[in-house]
């Protein structure tokens, strides 16, 4: 694997969760990381600040609050960068809120994403890496997901927006040459995870005692995947360029690929309740509803291209990653205090200090 030590990275989105990951790792790799992220309030910030905190931080990296929809300061970004490579993570997530949000997806996913493409263009970068998502696959009733299968039919904004993505950049890499590789993520989870992801909901209020609403009555399977498996991938794919013609099954001829990263073992709601259930010691209230306007039923990685150009696929099981995901939301996300008051808002006979306390005990007895 050629090494790129040394050089300078730019990430967007470095305060988000895979950023935030992403950086730490190129960071202990030895390389330089500019990053940006707008600190919006999606969630709440303060979170963001402490992942920059506890991930980032080092004399190797710098960090600039930045809206990708600012034309003018995404320009002054990459003319005074001198980035080896772009990976591009920030996005506006959250496939229900762009049913209702369509213009923040519009400025995020779409205007700042091509910004950045305006950017990589004028500063010459040696790969692109975007963050593409399983949502492109739509309603496709072909398990697991390929990369050649069709993504002409996406059932959400979201979805919309991504799929948009793959295709303007395939127009750049084609246009100006620009060696590109989009990568679709399949349900990441883990430790510093955003709180509105269905395992960190989950987790917490099993904790607090709070109803779990799981759509289509419990019936449906995700292919999750640990965050450091999306990290090593990525990580993997930096150094390895796509040439021109070698997009399969496709009359491509532009130096550009797309890759899923997906841990390849869909788990139905109802094991990664019960896994929650093993690692906390409690018992989920369990409420059966109907399915949602823009989800799927089913997702499955196949991860035959990224391991024919990384060697790599995702290892990670879903009873390891809920167990680092339950010690970490334990012993670092309590402490910080971030828990939304309504949440933590039990009997007088179950203080929130005796919940930690219960909660801690059975993680260290399991």
């Amino acid at each position: 694997m050629k090494v790129i030590n040394d050089k300078r990275i730019l990430v967007t989105g470095a305060a988000g969760f895979i950023g935030a990951h992403l950086a730490r790792r190129l960071l202990a790799d030895g390389f330089e990381v500019v990053g940006v992220d707008n600190l919006n309030n999606y969630y709440d910030p303060r979170l963001k600040d402490a992942r920059l905190r506890k991930l980032c931080m080092g004399p190797r990296f710098w960090f600039f609050p930045l809206d990708l929809a600012d034309r003018s300061r995404v320009e002054s970004l990459f003319h005074n960068g001198d980035f080896e490579a772009v990976v591009h993570l920030a996005a506006q997530p959250g496939i229900r809120r762009s049913i209702s949000n369509p213009e923040e997806y519009v400025a995020s996913n779409l205007v700042g994403f091509v910004n950045v493409l305006e950017g990589v263009r004028a500063c010459s970068c040696r790969h692109f890496i975007f963050a593409s998502s399983s949502s492109v696959y739509g309603s496709n009733n072909k398990i697991p997901f390929a990369e050649e299968d069709s993504t002409d039919f996406p059932v959400s904004l979201y979805a919309a927006t991504k799929k948009s993505n793959e295709v303007l950049a395939h127009a750049y890499s084609h246009l100006f040459q620009i060696p590109t590789t989009g990568l679709r993520f399949f349900t990441v989870y883990g430790p510093w995870g955003r709180p509105d992801m269905a395992i960190f909901k989950f987790v917490e209020a099993v904790m607090f005692g709070r109803a779990i609403e799981l759509y289509n009555f419990g019936r449906l399977r995700r292919d999750f995947t640990y965050v450091d498996d999306i990290v090593e991938g990525i990580v993997r794919v930096l150094p390895l360029l796509p040439e021109s013609g070698h997009a399969r099954g496709s009359g491509s001829m532009a130096p550009m690929r797309l890759c899923n990263i997906g841990n390849q073992r869909p788990v139905e709601l109802s094991h990664l309740i019960h896994t929650i259930e093993l690692c906390l010691g409690r018992t989920a209230d369990v409420r059966l509803v109907p399915m949602q306007p823009g989800d799927v039923y089913e997702t499955q990685a196949s991860v035959d291209r990224l391991r024919e150009v990384t060697e790599y696929s995702p290892r990670v099981s879903i009873e390891e990653g809920i167990r680092k995901f339950v010690d970490w939301y334990i012993y670092e996300y309590l402490p910080l205090g971030l828990v939304d008051s309504s949440l933590s808002e039990l009997p007088p006979s179950m203080p929130v200090a005796s919940v930690y306390s219960d909660i801690v005990s059975a993680v260290r007895e399991g």
